[in-house]
Parts: structure tokens; sequence; C-alpha cells
């Protein structure tokens, strides 16, 4: 019978979770399977990977063949690794013990790197929640305030800039005024001027009104 270590899918629908198995080649992919050796969800950063070393280094062992993906989960857990210095054992290049503090420094170092890049998700998530809940940033320094000034001091302001006000108000009604006296002046002189010759026009055409009239009266005589 040929094995196979693949994901079986559960979950719900968008959001997968996979069981990884040991199962028949001819069963379908959610159908019935030998043994579950581990866990794999993939929405999480990063992906959270929960297997059996041992028992997958087993089913290597006895020739099941792993899909891509789940090759790719047993390289990332150290489980081909554990498979190659295993193999270094047998030949004779390394011993049992040296094979298992290499393996075992090898999973230290990948675990460390992953708690960081767990570390760093969750300071990502803190910093995204932090900025969506409106936490105010640093208000700016404040303007220096004004002096108060006092009540008497203030009238006293007031009451000058009332004044000033009023003798402005003042100098341009009387620089108006002026050159209205000016106009008015200068039309009386002018009234004065035309008056005589006005009335002298009047007399000579009054006194020519009688000569013309006698005139008339000696030529019907």
């Amino acid at each position: 019978m040929s094995v196979k270590l693949r994901l079986q899918r559960k979950g719900r629908s968008k959001a997968p979770f996979y069981h990884i198995v040991a199962a028949d080649a001819r069963a379908p992919r959610d159908g019935r399977f030998i043994e579950k050796i581990g866990t794999y969800n993939p929405l999480t950063v990063p992906a959270t990977i929960d297997i059996n070393r041992e028992r997958a280094y087993y089913w290597l062992t006895v020739g099941a063949q792993p899909t891509d993906t789940v090759r790719a989960i047993l390289g990332f857990k150290g489980v081909l690794y554990q498979k190659h210095l295993q193999l270094g054992v047998k030949k004779g290049a390394l011993t049992q013990e040296e094979a298992d503090a290499k393996l075992t420094a090898w999973i230290e170092q990948k675990e460390a790197s992953i708690q960081k890049r767990r570390e760093k998700t969750a300071a990502d998530k803190a910093k995204f929640a932090a900025e969506i809940n409106g936490t105010p940033k640093a208000k700016a320094k404040a303007a220096p305030a004004l002096p108060v000034i006092e009540n008497e001091e203030a009238s006293a302001a007031e009451e000058a800039v009332e004044a000033s006000a009023e003798a402005v108000a003042e100098e341009s009604v009387v620089e108006a005024a002026e050159p209205v006296a000016e106009v008015v002046e200068e039309a009386a002189a002018v009234v004065e001027e035309t008056a005589p010759e006005a009335e002298a026009e009047s007399t000579e055409a009054a006194a020519e009104t009688p000569a013309e009239s006698t005139e008339e009266e000696g030529d019907k005589a």
C-alpha cells in the first residue's frame, strides 16, 4: 500500500485549518487516514504548525511520500534535516550524540526566529489597534496667553479710543465743510457781479421800448 503524507482540510469556508495525516494514496483528500501527525493553520503570521517530529520521521523512513506542501512543512520543522543527519550517522560520518546536538541547536535557532516574528506581528497589531481606536497624538505647544488688563485700565483704554475716534470724526467734518463754504462764497460773488449787469440791461430795454412806441405813433399820424 502506497502511503502519502498530506493535508486534510478542516475549518469553515474562507477559514481553512488542516490536519497533517498519513493516508492511503488512493483515499480521497478528506477521507479515511491512517494516522494524524500534526496540524497546520495558514491564517496566522507566521503560520502555526504543530507536528510530531518522531512520527513524521518514521513515516519518511518507511517510504511515505509527502505532498509539496507537507514537504515544505517538514523542512520548516526540521524533520528533513533530522533525516539527513541520521543518514550521516548510518554512514559513520557523525555519532548519534553529534547528530542530536546539531538537530537541537537547529531547532532552537529556528524557534527563536519564529518567536521574533510572532513578537513583531503582535507589536504591529497593537500599533494598528491604537491607530484605529483614535488614540490622540501629542498636542502642539499652546500659544502664550495674553496679559489680562485690569478693569480700570481697560475702561481708561476704551475712553481714550473713543476720544480719539471723536476727534478724528470732528476733523473730517471740518475738512469737509471748508470746501463747501468756499463754493458758496464763489457762487455769491458771481451773483453779485452779474446783478448790476442784469439791471443795466433791463433799464436799456425799458428805454428803448417807449422810443420805439413814439416813432410808431408818428408814422401813423
